[in-house]
């Protein structure tokens, strides 16, 4: 099939054509045998009580290995006090099959003062392979404390693959009139909406926010995949209930009612669809019981998802800019033991870096051009400090002509510029920020930004740079920051969300995470794939995930081809 689309698309347009093909090799995008994407659930059984007088709040963390580390994936939602927890949060992973994915599942017990992991009880953990979920659809294990001792909690992880349909719903629920059940308030409603499977199991889809204190809530729009929601079967039962939401967890049932996906799709043209909402204990004593409220659907929208492949072929150029630290932390140029040193058959580590990354993005550009920059030197002629000078000293056209003239205009300004400080990288996010925003303005996906930071060390303009990547990430870019040397980095993980949401000062959340912080110390003795494809992994969910939140389709390969001449 692919190769099919290929001879089609070489018929189309010999150049783009080529772009393409080698973009897809080079991240293996059609070699990478046996990628499914799949979703996983989690619930836990008997979480002991650290503190006898209150119940546990909890809430997961999956963890990834990668080279040795454990990364964090996502995390489910908090629920207050309770100690057999089923999370509405769905995780959704890739899975290799030939590849061994470690997973790592830790339990907290997150107290209602603050929300981060570090001050939270570690209550246990489960580690297992990815494989060994997928096989069993169910894994059920023991949680093991600190020192591995089994305690009596247990983790319980559910696996669905998305087979096929990939598509999301959108929905948006509302209630009027519900019956209260707190003496001196109004009752504080939730909605759980549960997918009937085919032997009669109930499995927790999507479990909404408390309005507090209202018999009429508006409860915030969710998305959820299809295939989660019903199985992709518009003909499956749902069954929906309303809580009233208690502090100490026992949560007093409102009533339920069942729908088919087939009768929410009449929300879809602006319509209302409503349900009455029935306690069926009521309904058997009460004798002029009608309902005990009624719930009303208010939007459906079906949200087609497309793939990174679907943007490149309908003619998504990644534009490429590199940003390079001159400060003075590096060590003077003409020294062999500087992180700049020009070795003459050695490159340092940045041309290493630079190269690696590099190559692989100019097969997505089509015209190879790309803005190269310094940060943290005097520049010439006045020698002042810039943070976002052009490498190649012409500020109106910072542009070189393929990755070898980047090489060559950063091996030429070095003797030219002295280094210096401090190490600031806002203001270099915010120039490429500048021009992603005049992109989003088009509401096309025709131009996808990448920064590459390369760096050697702690950067002085935190506060500045987490603004700056806070603003960013509502924009179609993303920054990969390699870190050269042996320094510190700890800081640059912070800026990589994969520790929890990165936050700018004011306390604004990144939309989404845009970061993907590399040492390259840990890529020393690798190839420089290895590399590459470290640093771009997170790149293809990063652009899919931008233009689809935004509801931006790919143009079609036939769109993009209608301003060419076609070629035999």
């Amino acid at each position: 099939m692919l190769k099919c689309i290929c001879q089609i698309y070489n018929q189309a347009s010999h150049k783009m054509s080529n772009i393409y093909e080698s973009a897809a090799n080079s991240l293996g995008l059609f070699s990478s045998p046996c990628l499914t994407k799949v979703e996983l659930r989690v619930a836990c059984k008997g979480i002991s009580d650290r503190d006898a007088l209150s119940k546990p709040d909890p809430c997961v963390v999956l963890k990834m290995q990668s080279h040795g580390q454990w990364l964090e994936v996502d995390r489910t939602e908090v629920i207050r006090s309770c100690i057999n927890p089923t999370f509405s949060k769905v995780f959704t992973l890739d899975f290799y099959f030939e590849e061994v994915q470690r997973l790592r599942y830790e339990l907290y017990d997150i107290s209602s003062s603050h929300n981060g992991i570090k001050e939270a009880d570690f209550l246990g953990a489960m580690e297992c392979t990815f494989g060994q979920i997928v096989s069993q659809r169910q894994l059920s294990k023991a949680l093991l404390k600190q020192g591995n001792t089994v305690g009596k909690s247990s983790i319980l992880i559910i696996a669905e693959e998305l087979s096929g349909n990939d598509d999301y719903v959108e929905l948006s629920f509302s209630a009027r009139k519900l019956d209260d059940k707190d003496f001196f308030s109004k009752s504080d409603p939730f909605l759980e909406i549960f997918r009937i499977n085919d032997d009669s199991t109930q499995q927790l889809v999507h479990r909404t926010e408390t309005v507090m204190n209202n018999l009429n809530p508006v409860w915030k729009t969710f998305k959820v995949s299809l295939n989660s929601l019903c199985s992709g079967d518009h003909d499956r039962m749902l069954k929906c209930k309303v809580y009233d939401w208690d502090s100490n967890g026992k949560h007093d049932f409102i009533g339920e009612f069942e729908a088919m996906f087939k009768e929410m799709r009449g929300a879809m043209d602006g319509r209302q669809v409503q349900w009455e909402c029935i306690n069926p204990k009521y309904k058997v004593k009460k004798k002029n019981y009608k309902n005990s409220g009624i719930v009303i659907l208010n939007q459906c929208k079906i949200i087609k998802m497309h793939s990174f492949l679907d943007y490149i072929m309908g003619g998504c150029q990644i534009q490429f800019t590199v940003a390079i630290d001159f400060t003075a932390s590096n060590g003077d140029p003409r020294n062999s033991c500087s992180l700049h040193y020009i070795h003459p058959y050695q490159p340092n580590e940045y041309l290493k870096a630079l190269v690696a990354v590099g190559e692989i993005c100019q097969d997505y550009d089509s015209d190879k051009m790309f803005p190269a920059f310094g940060f943290g030197a005097r520049i010439p002629p006045d020698f002042k400090v810039s943070h976002d000078f052009a490498v190649n000293f012409n500020e109106d056209n910072p542009e070189c002509a393929g990755i070898q003239d980047v090489v060559e205009a950063y091996q030429n300004c070095l003797p030219k510029i002295q280094l210096y400080g401090p190490t600031n990288i806002a203001p270099i996010i915010q120039k490429v920020a500048k021009s992603a925003s005049e992109e989003m303005h088009t509401k096309e996906a025709m131009q996808y930004f990448i920064l590459l930071i390369l760096t050697d060390g702690v950067i002085t303009d935190m506060a500045d740079t987490r603004e700056a990547i806070v603003h960013a990430s509502h924009l179609p870019m993303s920054v990969i920051i390699v870190g050269v040397g042996n320094a510190d980095f700890s800081d640059m993980q912070m800026l990589d969300g994969d520790d929890g949401i990165l936050r700018s000062p004011k306390g604004e959340p990144v939309l989404r995470d845009i970061v993907q912080f590399v040492p390259f110390r840990n890529f020393k003795h690798a190839t420089p794939a290895a590399l590459a494809k470290s640093v771009l992994a997170e790149v293809p969910n990063q652009v899919v995930d931008y233009y689809n939140s935004k509801g931006i389709k790919p143009k079609c390969p036939s769109e993009f081809e209608s301003s060419r001449t076609f070629g035999h």
